[in-house]
């Protein structure tokens, strides 16, 4: 009767067990499904953000090619006015398909259609009317002035619908850690329920017997968990590439952000909506840090040079900086340059110049200068960051593009140690280099000398 009673509770115990296991793994697979689905979601909205970005950019670069064209006559212009405007056609009928069907979502976009078609329409005028009489400036400035209206109407069309695709992405996401949790918390549920079953049979059953199947179980556990965890691993690695993808709209958005400012904008009718996008645009930087330095050290961080008007680049990167300083911190440009086009890769001297300022910036004391220096040497291009900040002590120099060090003198500024970890990457990406000059309590002065490598310039 003994080892009948204990055959029973076996059976009993392994059938509660293959039960609880049956359920924490059905409740798993579907749990996994739905945060692939969410997934899904966050990637697709991803690529509309991506989409809303590019159309950005071939609006601004439609605009830059028609000025060129008009003012200077170039027909390379004119080839990129008419390719932008072909590309602004593909990104609207992308972005049309990519948005939210909501129809909040579709009114805006009609509306942003239409607005689009005017501009467009706009510009066409502008380049015919050159091609036909050259010498209508009247007319030209009638029509920018037309075009530059119509952009500002764009901006806060735009924006809304960035926003709603911002709100359906952080009910995604939201949605994908509630997902994750609750995966974890049946996991350990069920953890814990299939290990009372076996210490049940364990009081019950003899105690080497109970022992033997104890490891049995516990190696079936052992082995469920790693496999688990392996898809853990998996499902986190899948997730963490995916956030790498709104880094670079996050980088591409700030850029376009200072195009638009080139496009004869008056920052100071802008200031409230910089007021309001600075602190985002810090975040964003943060994480485009994070980004650029990741790929740097995986050897992934692209290098694409093109020809770029150096001092244009300046004078818009210090007037889009000079919203995260004060009025009593001016950001002066100096150019000291007769090279005013050469080959350089913009995103990197972006991160470059973008850190070496902000970092100027945050370190400066109140009512100091802040100067941004151009020369052109030679044999190469030669970038300026000075400040009249706190300095960096001559024992860390060395140190300070480690990622994370700060030097011990910052005391209470708060930072991440990232920005010139960054620069130095990007630097070395255009085969640069970059030094350092720097007294305590009387400023800083970093140099960037980039190498023209053969490449052409006007």
């Amino acid at each position: 009767m003994k080892w009948s009673f204990q055959g029973k509770w076996i059976a009993v115990g392994f059938a509660l067990t293959i039960s609880l296991m049956g359920l924490v793994t059905f409740a798993s697979l579907n749990n996994t499904t739905e945060i692939k689905q969410n997934a899904n979601k966050v990637q697709h909205t991803y690529q509309t953000l991506n989409t809303l970005t590019d159309f950005y950019g071939a609006m601004s670069v439609a605009e830059s090619a028609r000025r060129g064209y008009i003012f200077l006559g170039n027909r390379q212009d004119l080839e990129r006015y008419q390719n932008a405007v072909k590309n602004i056609q593909s990104e609207l009928n992308q972005l049309e398909g990519e948005i939210h069907p909501s129809r909040s979502q579709q009114n805006k976009f009609a509306f942003l259609n239409s607005l689009v078609n005017q501009r467009l329409a706009l510009l066409q005028q502008s380049i015919e009317l050159y091609q036909k009489d050259t010498t209508a400036l009247q007319a030209q400035t009638k029509i920018t002035e037309d075009s530059v209206n119509i952009r500002e109407r764009i901006l806060p069309v735009m924006a809304e619908i960035k926003a709603e695709e911002q709100r359906y992405l952080q009910s995604s996401l939201e949605q994908s850690a509630y997902s994750i949790h609750l995966r974890i918390l049946i996991e350990i549920l069920g953890t814990v329920s299939s290990f009372v079953v076996v210490s049940s049979l364990w009081i019950i059953l003899n105690r080497q017997w109970i022992k033997r199947d104890q490891i049995k179980s516990l190696e079936s556990s052992l082995a469920q968990e790693k496999k688990i965890g392996e898809l853990k691993v998996e499902l986190f690695s899948m997730i963490s590439h995916e956030f790498r993808t709104p880094l670079s709209v996050i980088l591409l958005s700030s850029q376009l952000l200072r195009e638009i400012l080139e496009e004869s904008v008056n920052a100071k009718q802008l200031k409230n909506l910089y007021r309001i996008q600075s602190s985002a645009k810090l975040m964003n930087h943060l994480l485009t840090d994070i980004l650029t330095l990741t790929r740097a050290e995986a050897g992934k961080l692209d290098y694409k040079p093109q020809l770029i008007n150096v001092e244009d680049f300046c004078l818009n990167l210090v007037e889009d900086l000079q919203l995260f300083g004060t009025k009593t911190q001016p950001i002066k440009f100096i150019n000291n340059c007769q090279r005013f086009r050469t080959h350089l890769d913009e995103k990197l001297l972006y991160s470059i110049l973008s850190n070496l300022l902000l970092n100027a910036i945050k370190y400066s004391f109140p009512d100091s200068h802040i100067y941004l220096a151009l020369n052109s040497e030679p044999e190469a291009t030669t970038f300026q960051v000075i400040d009249e900040g706190i300095g960096i002590p001559l024992a860390e120099q060395q140190k300070i593009y480690e990622p994370f060090y700060r030097g011990q003198n910052v005391e209470n500024i708060v930072g991440t140690g990232l920005g010139l970890a960054v620069v130095k990457k990007c630097v070395e990406r255009h085969q640069g280099e970059i030094f350092v000059e720097s007294n305590v309590g009387v400023g800083t002065t970093f140099t960037v000398k980039i190498p023209h490598k053969n490449q052409a310039s006007v």
